[in-house]
């Protein structure tokens, strides 16, 4: 059997090798997004006591790092390798995949606008469960820290949703050292301390205490919610320049297709 070829159609190199130096850094990104969770989970004896995910009550940080390194390896390495061979099904699989991740992304943005009542109640809850889950987790409580100190913010909606924690409600059955207190990402940053008191925020909510470090006294949603609306063309940027690199990926996949398409078209037995 004998292909005669009539047609002049290319495969563009161009496309070819955008796509493919497009994905690479796509693949090299997921793989040490991969490294940096699977790393996180050995620190945290995870790998040998698979059983410990399911234990954790809060939100562990790692998931997020581990499922969007899978994803962006996956798409990567598909996009590489269809580019390379030029192999029509990877292609329309990164593409596809693209193409529904643009529109989840898009679906979000306007549904949290539609809904910003119900937005907000999951993300107090979300928080909430996280607040219980402070000491279970050592990224979870690194997480919150780092967000406590950012917004000079503590809580939810305030300090005493510490309350929620068992190691610093007030009840009178809690026996910890840290009752009635809060974090230490809590206490408002002194200029002139340059060790930082993790100790700081004992006793921070009892009754009839004088203290010397000040803590934040609003809650880290409503900190967010005035940031929002300050930022909104910082905000509205990143999500359009992440939007222009997906819609760049799937012109330069689709432009590929099309090229090895009339290249088969070309060819007759």
């Amino acid at each position: 059997m004998h292909y005669y070829r009539y047609s002049t159609a290319e495969v563009s190199c161009c496309y070819k090798y955008l796509l493919f130096s497009y994905n690479i850094i796509f693949w090299l990104s997921g793989v040490v997004l991969l490294g940096v969770g699977l790393w996180a989970w050995s620190e945290k004896g995870v790998l040998s006591d698979i059983t410990r995910v399911t234990r954790l009550h809060g939100f562990d940080p790692v998931y997020l790092v581990l499922l969007v390194g899978m994803v962006m390896f996956v798409l990567g390495f598909a996009g590489c390798v269809g580019a390379l061979r030029e192999n029509i099904c990877l292609l329309k699989f990164f593409c596809g995949a693209i193409v529904l991740i643009f529109f989840l992304e898009l679906a979000v943005a306007v549904l949290a606008f539609l809904f910003q009542d119900w937005v907000r109640d999951r993300v107090k809850e979300f928080f909430e469960n996280n607040i219980k889950a402070y000491r279970d987790d050592i990224d979870l409580q690194n997480l919150i820290d780092s967000l406590q100190k950012a917004n000079m913010c503590c809580g939810a909606q305030g300090p005493d949703d510490w309350d929620l924690n068992e190691y610093f409600n007030c009840t009178l059955e809690n026996n910890s050292r840290e009752r009635c207190g809060v974090p230490f990402s809590c206490c408002a940053k002194d200029p002139a301390q340059t060790v930082v008191n993790t100790q700081c925020g004992y006793d921070a909510r009892k009754k009839g205490i004088v203290r010397s470090t000040p803590i934040y006294d609003k809650g880290c949603i409503p900190v967010l919610e005035g940031w929002l609306p300050r930022n909104i063309y910082i905000v509205a940027g990143v999500f359009l320049g992440i939007s222009l690199l997906q819609i760049f990926g799937i012109f330069l996949a689709r432009t590929l297709i099309s090229d090895i398409d009339a290249v088969k078209a070309g060819y007759h037995i």
